[in-house]
């Protein structure tokens, strides 16, 4: 027996209206805070803003012993990585990969 696959379906499910659809899913646009935003709940800053009143508690280190600084990424990393030094400094096995 032959399907003819454009033919429309109709079930009992498809007999709700678009308004009611509507209803049932979420506004984009209004502004309820979803799941997604649960984590940021004051929003996201807008680029420009005034930051100057923030202060921010940060404890920076010095790079230990047994750390060095590459001089192809500038990233602090560990001397196990190091792949080989030259008269500039280290350069990482990522970098020299």
């Amino acid at each position: 027996m032959a399907t003819d696959y454009d033919a429309p379906r109709k079930t009992e499910d498809d007999s709700e209206s678009i308004e009611a659809l509507k209803e049932r899913v979420p506004d984009k646009l209004s502004g309820t805070v979803g799941d997604e935003d649960a984590d940021n709940p004051t929003g996201f800053e807008l680029p420009g803003a005034d930051l100057s009143d923030l202060e921010l508690d940060v404890v920076v280190l010095p790079p230990q012993e047994d750390e060095f600084t590459c001089i192809e990424c500038f990233l602090v990393k560990h001397r196990t990585q190091i792949d080989h030094e030259g008269a500039a400094g280290a350069v990482c096995i990522e970098c020299a990969a």
